[in-house]
């Protein structure tokens, strides 16, 4: 095993109704957790999304309506991923542009306790992309030489991952093998993400942002206090859930920024007016 690992590692692939985050679900959900030690431990099920899944979608993955009418819903399986999940970091192939969004999203819909934004996530498709520019069957035959079977099955496709990211590691020696290195790495474009659909962002200073639309490159500070009723729209509007879940966090950040400046006032008037009514009583000694 080439990658330093302090805490598991969950190999994370999803088959889902479609490629819409805020409206798809899970309907397939497979993950292999790689310990420190190289044990492995594999996590697989089939999951009723309890909304149709179009015929297109079916041709690709192959799960139709009638596999998963008496699966578990995503909320009944959720105990038992939890606990296996544990404080595991993620990785996947494309995961922080589609599994991992769309896993947010369900987490949330089912009121989970996971907070994916303590964990690290490492984008084996955005690491291949960067060294050699190319789908999962690709990479899978340039760095493992073999031909992927069974694509678009999601243990297969979390294994063969798994294999191209280890190889990844013993290809270039400029990739360091431990999870903080290839989890920056992997990150997608040049801002740091706040959320998974690239909505929010960070700047340079660190600031949280938005990361789209007429406020792109705003820091959401400066959008609350000019154009207050943004932050409204955006959480009206159709953006995931675990997008308005880190909206909601920044902004609880900044009220709480604005009541403890206010103290700061409050305490500074006051003691302004113990200087005047010093000099009052000074004055008339």
């Amino acid at each position: 095993m080439n990658i330093s690992l302090i805490t598991p590692l969950a190999i994370l692939d999803i088959e889902a109704t479609g490629l819409n985050i805020t409206n798809d679900r899970i309907v397939e959900i497979a993950i292999i957790k790689v310990l420190p030690t190289g044990e492995q431990e594999e996590f697989v099920r089939r999951v009723n999304p309890q909304i149709t899944i179009p015929d297109e979608v079916i041709a690709i993955h192959g799960i139709t309506n009638e596999d998963i009418k008496d699966e578990p819903t995503f909320r009944e399986i959720l105990p038992e991923l939890e606990a296996f999940l544990g404080n595991a970091d993620f990785a996947g192939y494309n995961s922080n542009k589609f599994d991992l969004p769309l896993l947010a999203e369900e987490l949330l819909r089912a009121e989970s306790t996971i907070d994916l934004s303590i964990r690290k996530h490492v984008d084996v498709q955005n690491i291949f992309h960067k060294m050699e520019q190319r789908t999962l069957i690709a990479a899978y035959k340039f760095y493992c030489d073999k031909n992927l079977e069974n694509a678009h099955s999601a243990m297969a496709d979390a294994k063969a991952t798994w294999e191209v990211l280890d190889a990844q590691i013993a290809r270039y020696d400029e990739l360091e093998s431990g999870m903080d290195f290839l989890a920056d790495f992997s990150r997608y474009g040049d801002v740091t993400r706040l959320d998974f659909a690239g909505r929010l962002a960070y700047n340079k200073k660190g600031e949280a942002i938005y990361n789209f639309g007429k406020h792109r490159g705003k820091t959401i500070k400066a959008i609350a206090d000019s154009e207050p009723g943004y932050y409204g729209w955006m959480i009206d509007a159709d953006f995931p859930r675990y997008t308005k879940q880190c909206l909601k966090n920044e902004m609880a950040k900044i009220k709480a920024e604005r009541e403890a400046a206010k103290e700061v006032n409050k305490v500074k008037e006051a003691q302004q007016m113990e200087s005047k009514l010093d000099a009052l009583k000074n004055k008339f000694k």
